[in-house]
């Protein structure tokens, strides 16, 4: 199972924004990227005007970052999604969003989704009453996600619950059971991150 495993705030500030990769982190004074909003290197805070292939390249770092999934894994959705019926790149973030990490992450028993991949791989998980380990499975409607019986004593997932987020309408959240269900498929508006997908798919249409 390949992840990246290098500076994860270095990404926020590659691509010239937040990532939120390091949950509460993010939303304080503590933030790197918040005293330091421009490229990592030598060259950083040097200006530089993209070309086309720039920005489309930069569309699909920035998409692969928010979900944590690496470039061959991220090939491999992107051909699925044009194999399905409908918009290329609306299919490509539903597929995205579909992800149990992303799920566990958006019902607000993560922090980030990286969090939320460590509660996934490390079992704390379960769909419809069974465990699931694997953070790329992907959830269907009427799917059940739940927090194992003997993990919801955790203080991380009690302190992450306490927490007001907003769950998006495709999915559906009972703090006092420790589950969520999926009511509906992910549809672009449900999905809130500024990404221009449809240059990625210029991209990979080359």
């Amino acid at each position: 199972m390949g992840r990246y495993i290098g500076p994860t705030c270095r990404l926020c500030r590659r691509e010239g924004m937040k990532l939120y990769l390091k949950g509460d982190k993010c939303y304080t004074d503590k933030c790197p990227f918040a005293r330091r909003g421009y490229a990592p290197g030598q060259h950083g805070q040097e200006k530089k005007k993209l070309t086309n292939y720039g920005m489309q390249l930069r569309e699909k770092q920035k998409l692969k970052r928010y979900y944590g999934v690496l470039e061959r894994q991220f090939v491999r959705y992107y051909e699925e999604a044009e194999r399905m019926k409908g918009i290329t790149g609306e299919n490509l973030l539903q597929l995205l969003e579909r992800r149990l990490d992303n799920v566990v992450f958006r019902l607000g028993f993560a922090a980030s989704r990286p969090q939320a991949r460590q509660l996934v791989s490390h079992g704390h998980i379960e769909v419809n009453g069974k465990k699931v380990d694997i953070p790329s499975f992907l959830v269907k409607p009427g799917d059940v996600i739940s927090v194992r019986e003997k993990s919801r004593s955790m203080e991380l997932i009690k302190n992450n619950l306490e927490v007001s987020r907003n769950v998006p309408d495709w999915l559906e959240l009972n703090k006092d059971a420790f589950e969520g269900r999926v009511v509906s498929l992910p549809r672009r508006e449900h999905i809130d991150l500024p990404i221009q997908e449809h240059l990625i798919v210029e991209l990979y249409s080359k």
